[in-house]
């Protein structure tokens, strides 16, 4: 099942229509429908997976993916495509800087952020295999690998360890692993240890993973793309604040209207970098 909004992303996707032409459904910019006739797909026994620009499939058919699909319990993969401010120049309209928050707040809704191709592939392998709706947000622009094909653990619903260090621990989803693993080789060279946690699984959250990194460093910092109310970082300082009180500092995108351009130049505008997040480190260790 896909939905496409714009011409560019049919021509990049249609090799899944030309590769499989009897299990490809284009529905047009109706998320509401894509989200429904993928729900009654599954409970005919099929798989789908429903894609649709990030921005979209998590607020048009917001009450599609409720209760057609986690109130349901219906085996639908939600895939939102061009996650975050990766439509840059598109402006507001097109980010979707809330629906780690939106999806999360479903009972019965898993949400996934994978940080790269490689564990992209195993996060899809994973979920082939259950029969429970899921919210997995996807990027638009090539990605500089955190893992390779030979290394790249995975265990589901487990947070990946990417770094280990002692004097803060650094948790991060989606495309801010590999600014934090960036980070954690710059702070190093200035003696300061860094846990690297890859938190792909935002809901469950890997509570077990966050505490263990809490307790051992002075310091939790998040770092998401996504605005700063009720994503990654809001989850992890319940978790520390009931578990293993530290100070934790949230790096996302402003409560305010995001600047326009390309995902490097949001970034590198908010601190949103390897050498950003090490900054931040480094002021708030004093």
């Amino acid at each position: 099942m896909f939905s496409w909004s714009t011409q560019r992303q049919i021509r990049i996707f249609t090799f899944s229509f030309d590769a499989f032409p009897d299990q490809s459904v284009e529905v047009g910019i109706a998320e509401q429908d894509l989200v429904g006739i993928s729900a009654g797909l599954a409970k005919c026994g099929k798989k789908p997976f429903a894609a649709s620009p990030a921005s979209f499939i998590s607020t048009r058919s917001y009450e599609q993916c409720k209760v057609d699909c986690a109130y349901s319990d219906t085996n639908v993969k939600l895939i939102g495509i061009s996650g975050g401010i990766s439509y840059g120049a598109l402006g507001m309209s097109h980010h979707s800087a809330q629906d780690i928050a939106a999806m999360s707040a479903i009972p019965n809704m898993r949400v996934y952020l994978p940080s790269d191709r490689f564990q992209t592939r195993h996060l899809i392998e994973n979920l082939l295999q259950d029969e429970k709706c899921a919210y997995i947000r996807v990027g638009r622009n090539p990605v500089e690998d955190v893992y390779t094909e030979d290394n790249c653990p995975f265990e589901m619903n487990r947070a990946t360890k990417v770094r280990e260090g002692s004097d803060v621990a650094i948790i991060a989803c989606g495309e801010m692993v590999r600014p934090a693993v960036d980070a954690a080789d710059l702070l190093a060279k200035d003696g300061i240890s860094a846990t690297v946690l890859d938190m792909y699984c935002v809901k469950p959250l890997d509570e077990e993973a966050v505490i263990r990194a809490a307790e051992k460093s002075k310091l939790v910092v998040t770092a998401e793309e996504h605005s700063p109310f009720g994503g990654l970082g809001s989850m992890v300082a319940q978790v520390v604040g009931r578990s293993c009180p530290r100070k934790v500092v949230n790096i996302a995108l402003p409560d305010a209207p995001v600047i326009t351009g390309t995902s490097k130049e949001v970034f590198d505008y908010y601190g949103m970098t390897g050498e950003g997040i090490a900054k931040r480190v480094k002021e708030e260790l004093g």
